[in-house]
């Protein structure tokens, strides 16, 4: 039995998850900037947290960093 992945089953694995990544970030990106105040007042550290942390980054400000209006 082959244990092996091949470049398809690879690529066909990656590419959701590369496209929920990025609409996630797409989405907090743009939640961040409609925002005029979030939590600890920085929005330039939300940006490098969600642009430089992966999935962790737009999860945690979408759960942490909004401040209600």
């Amino acid at each position: 039995m082959n244990d092996e992945w091949s470049i398809g089953q690879l690529i066909a694995l990656v590419i959701p998850i590369v496209l929920i990544e990025l609409g996630l970030m797409a989405f907090a990106l743009n939640d961040l900037l409609r925002r005029e105040r979030v939590r600890g007042g920085n929005k330039w550290l939300w940006v490098i947290l969600i642009v430089f942390f992966g999935l962790i980054g737009p999860i945690a400000y979408l759960l942490l960093g909004r401040e209600e209006e």
